[in-house]
């Protein structure tokens, strides 16, 4: 039997000219591609991206994927949504997962790839990268994410105070993902270390509506969207020179 090949594409945070030439190729050349279903009926940042390249004649797949922590919820999702992909993949047909940031960073499609693999043990799963959201947010920030030997951490959304304060007494910059859950917390902590002079949130990165909040010992109380994140320089000369 013919089986198709899952593509799991990276079309970058937002900007749809971030997506790379080869995931551009490959976007346009598979019969079905697949992205998270947006919430409330509108399509999501993953789909709003491709949907300009996208020809009539190719499948449009959106996948259920709750936004909730509870395991059986999220496998039952993930096992639904390999079923689906699955549906076209043993028709011999090409699928291109659509993935905003990076396939391999906190990434939805991750978990697709291992479910369908568990079910489907001959599925053939490809992954093109690309360009996830702190290289995005230094970007917009004109400054170099790491330098020399500096250590990078990066802490993912569910994390607490005390984790925080650990990594800030060793590491050398800091990347928090979805940082709007927490973000009056964390900005406690880092005025308490004296860092808000070295911190920026970047939310809605690369998009139109993008923001930049610099100096946040002036923005205790922000009301973020989900899409922030904060980057924290701990120990960088105040010399360095943004480009």
């Amino acid at each position: 039997m013919n089986i198709g090949t899952l593509y799991g594409i990276s079309v970058g945070p937002g900007d749809p000219e971030l997506i790379t030439l080869k995931g551009w190729r490959c976007l346009q050349q598979v019969p079905v591609v697949a992205f998270p279903a947006g919430v409330e009926g509108k399509p999501g940042y993953a789909q709003q991206t491709v949907t300009q390249w996208l020809q009539p004649q190719q499948v449009q797949l959106a996948l259920t994927f709750p936004y909730v922590q509870e395991m059986m919820v999220l496998t039952a999702a993930w096992q639904t949504a390999a079923q689906q992909v699955w549906k076209y993949l043993s028709q011999g047909k090409d699928v291109a997962f659509a993935c905003e940031g990076d396939v391999s960073f906190y990434s939805t499609f991750t978990y697709l790839a291992q479910t369908l693999q568990e079910l489907q043990p001959t599925a053939i799963i490809k992954v093109i990268p690309g360009v996830c959201s702190p290289m995005a947010a230094t970007a917009a920030l004109g400054l170099p994410l790491t330098l020399r030997q500096e250590r990078l951490v990066v802490l993912p959304a569910l994390y607490t105070v005390r984790e925080l304060e650990a990594v800030l007494d060793w590491a050398d910059v800091v990347v928090l993902m979805k940082v709007s859950s927490v973000y009056e917390e964390v900005w406690k902590v880092l005025q308490q270390r004296d860092f808000l002079e070295n911190s920026w949130i970047i939310e809605r990165a690369t998009l139109p509506q993008q923001k930049i909040y610099t100096n946040l010992r002036s923005h205790p109380n922000l009301k973020l969207s989900y899409f922030s994140l904060l980057i924290v320089q701990l120990r960088r000369s105040p010399n360095v020179v943004k480009r």
